[in-house]
C-alpha cells in the first residue's frame, strides 16, 4: 500500500479488496454503529485501521507523520472514514496511541512546572527529589520541591504525622507559576490518606484549576522511581490536554459525533479519555504495546517474539499469552528512573528511513523519518536509507518489491554492507529477547518489515500477518481496558492482601473505561518485601476486560485531575 492511501478489506482478518469506497454486499454488516477506528501516530507515519465486531481489518492507511502530528492524525482518519463511504458513522470508537509523552519527555519541550512535595521527614531527607534527573529536565520541569513530615513504615505506622501548615508554607513560598503539584508520600500505595490531604490543601491554596498528581495512583512500591514517575505525569498534563483536544477536534470535524474516544497505555490495554487526562505518563511505551498485541492477533501466536519495523526504529518484544511481556527492570524514560509496569521492549535504530553513511555503510545514528519518501534515493532523493539498502539487493518485498534503484558500485558495496550490519543487530537482539528458547516464532510487523530475511539466525519460524504494516492500529482498536493495583500485607494475611489488591485493579479498570461485568483480574504477581519485621509480601494485580457500551464521550473532560 503507498503512503497517503486508504484500503479496504471485507472478511475476517482482510480478505478481496472492495471497489468503490463501499462494503461487499455479500460480506455479513456488522451491528449498527459497532466499528472501532484506531491510530497509532509514530515517528514516521501514522496508521489507522478500522475493524469490526468480528475484529476484521475493513480499512487501513498509512500517512506521513508531521512535525505537530495532529496533521498525522487528521489525514490517518480521514482516509480511513472516506473509505467506508456511508459506514463511517458506524464508527463508535476511536482509540488512540500516540508518542507525544514520550517524544515532549526527550525533547524537554513543552513540559509543565512541576512543586513537589515528599511525605517522608525525617527519614526520606538523603536524597531530594528529581535525584539523578538529567539538568536540563530537571531545569525545565521544576518550580520547587520540599520534604515534609509524613509517609509510613510498611506496616502502617506512621514516620510522622502530616503536617498541613508546612504545605501551606511551602506552596504560598514558591517564586514563579506553579502548572502543577506531584505528591510522594512512604508507602503511600498501602496507606493514601496523607497524600490525599495534601491533595486538598494544594486545592485550597493554588485553586483547584491546579491540578494534583498523587502517587499511589502512578507508580509502584519504590520511593524514588515512584516519585519521578509521579512529577512525570504532572508534568505531561499540559501535553495531555493538547493531544486530548486535537483529537476530540479532528472526530468532530469528522462527524463522529457520538464516538466515544480512548487512548492506548503502555501495558496494551485503554482507557478512556478523562482518564488519559489525569494520567499521561501511562501512554508511555503504548506505541510498542500496541504492536505486540495487534501482532499476536493478525499472525494467530499467542507467544512469539514481535519485530516492528518502522522508518525510525525497530521495537522488539515479547507476547506471553496474547499481552505484552513486561519489565521486571526499572525503566529509563528520558534519563528519568521510574517504576511503573512497561513492557519488555528493545529498540535498535534499524528502520526504513536510518541513514547509511555512503563511503563505510556505518548505520545510523539518525533517520530521515517521516520524510522518507522524499528524500531516500528510491524516491529520488539524495539520502542513502536502508530501504535503498534493500531494493538495491532485492530485499524489498510486497509492494515495495516493484521499487528499483540504480547506483555506483561504491554505493552499492556501502548498502549491501549496512544491510548486513542491519541483519546481525536484529539477530543479536532477537538472541537476548529469546532467553535461549529456539522455538519462537517471529512475527514481522511494520512498514519496513521486508528489512527482516526469512532465514534471519537465531530465529524460529517467519511470520509476516495480512495487515501486519498497521499493526500497531490494530493494537490499539482492539484492546481491551486495563486496570491495576498493589497492596502491601503480611503472609499470614496473603489472601487479604490478594483480594484487596484484585478488587482495587477491577475497580480502576471500570473507571478506565471497562464493562463492569466483564472485567476479570487477568494477572498477580507476589513478590516478598525486604528489611521487614514480619513476613511480608507485594501484590501486584492486573484487570482487564473489553470495553463498555456506554464509553467516555468525545466532550473534554474537566481540567482538575
Amino acid at each position: 500500500m503507498g503512503i497517503g492511501r486508504a484500503r479496504q478489506r471485507a472478511g475476517h482478518r482482510g480478505g478481496g479488496p472492495v471497489s468503490g469506497g463501499t462494503v461487499d454486499p455479500g460480506t455479513p454488516r456488522p451491528v449498527q454503529g459497532d466499528l472501532r477506528l484506531g491510530v497509532d501516530v509514530g515517528g514516521t507515519n501514522t496508521d489507522a485501521v478500522v475493524l469490526d465486531s468480528s475484529n476484521a481489518v475493513i480499512a487501513c492507511t498509512k500517512q506521513p507523520t508531521d512535525d505537530d502530528v495532529t496533521g498525522g492524525i487528521r489525514a490517518a482518519i480521514a482516509a480511513v472514514l472516506e473509505c467506508l463511504g456511508e459506514r463511517r458513522h458506524e464508527v463508535a470508537r476511536v482509540m488512540l496511541g500516540t508518542t507525544h509523552a514520550t517524544n515532549a519527555i526527550v525533547g524537554r519541550r513543552d513540559l509543565g512546572r512541576v512543586a513537589v512535595i515528599r511525605l517522608g521527614a525525617p527519614a526520606a531527607t538523603g536524597f531530594p527529589p528529581l535525584t539523578g534527573w538529567p539538568e536540563e529536565l530537571k531545569a525545565a520541569v521544576l518550580a520547587g520541591s520540599a520534604v515534609l513530615p509524613g509517609g509510613h513504615m510498611v506496616d502502617g505506622m506512621p514516620i510522622s504525622p502530616l503536617d498541613p501548615d508546612a504545605v501551606r508554607e511551602f506552596l504560598g513560598g514558591i517564586d514563579g507559576p506553579v502548572d502543577a503539584v506531584a505528591v510522594c508520600g512512604i508507602f503511600s500505595t498501602s496507606f493514601p490518606e496523607q497524600e490525599t490531604r495534601v491533595k486538598e490543601i494544594a486545592h485550597a491554596e493554588l485553586g483547584r484549576d491546579v491540578p494534583v498528581s498523587l502517587s499511589q495512583d502512578i507508580g509502584a512500591i519504590g520511593l524514588l522511581e515512584r516519585e519521578n514517575a509521579t512529577v512525570l505525569n504532572a508534568a505531561l498534563y499540559g501535553i495531555a490536554r493538547k493531544v486530548t483536544d486535537a483529537l476530540l477536534t479532528v472526530v468532530a470535524e469528522e462527524g463522529l459525533t457520538d464516538a466515544s474516544v480512548y487512548f492506548a497505555q503502555n501495558d496494551g490495554t485503554l482507557m478512556a479519555l478523562d482518564f488519559a487526562v489525569r494520567y499521561p505518563v501511562l501512554t508511555i511505551g503504548s506505541g510498542p504495546a500496541n504492536s505486540i498485541r495487534g501482532a499476536a492477533y493478525l499472525s494467530g501466536a499467542e507467544n512469539a517474539i514481535v519485530v516492528d519495523v518502522g522508518g525510525t526504529t525497530s521495537d522488539l518484544g515479547v507476547v506471553v499469552g496474547g499481552f505484552p511481556r513486561e519489565s521486571t527492570l526499572p525503566r529509563e524514560i528520558g534519563g528519568v528512573r521510574t517504576n511503573f509496569r512497561m513492557p519488555d521492549i528493545l529498540s535498535i535504530g534499524v528502520g526504513g528511513g536510518t541513514r547509511v553513511d555512503p563511503s563505510t555503510g556505518r548505520l545510523g545514528p539518525d533517520s530521515v523519518g517521516h520524510r522518507l519518501h522524499t528524500a531516500a534515493l528510491t524516491f529520488g532523493g539524495a539520502t542513502a536509507t536502508l530501504t535503498d539498502a534493500a531494493v538495491h539487493t532485492g530485499r524489498a518485498g510486497g509492494a515495495s518489491a516493484e521499487w528499483s534503484l540504480t547506483v555506483e558500485r561504491d554505493m552499492g558495496r556501502a548498502l549491501e554492507s549496512a544491510l548486513v550490519r542491519a541483519h546481525e543487530w536484529l539477530q543479536d537482539s532477537v538472541e537476548r529477547l529469546s532467553h535461549g528458547k529456539q522455538d519462537l516464532p517471529l512475527v514481522v510487523v511494520g512498514g519496513g518489515g521486508f528489512l527482516v530475511p526469512d532465514d534471519l539466525p537465531g530465529a524460529g519460524t517467519v511470520l509476516r500477518p495480512e495487515h501486519g504494516d498497521v499493526a500497531n492500529a490494530v493494537g490499539a482498536a482492539m484492546s481491551l481496558v486495563g486496570g491495576r493495583a498493589q497492596q502491601i500485607g503480611t503472609f499470614e494475611e496473603r489472601d487479604k492482601a490478594v483480594a484487596k489488591a484484585s478488587r482495587a485493579a477491577v475497580e480502576r479498570a471500570i473507571e478506565a473505561g471497562a464493562d463492569p461485568l466483564k472485567v476479570a483480574v487477568i494477572d498477580i504477581i507476589e513478590s516478598p518485601v525486604s528489611y521487614s519485621t514480619q513476613h511480608t509480601i507485594r501484590v501486584s494485580a492486573k484487570a482487564a476486560g473489553p470495553l463498555a457500551r456506554l464509553g467516555s464521550r468525545t466532550t473534554t473532560p474537566a481540567a482538575n485531575p
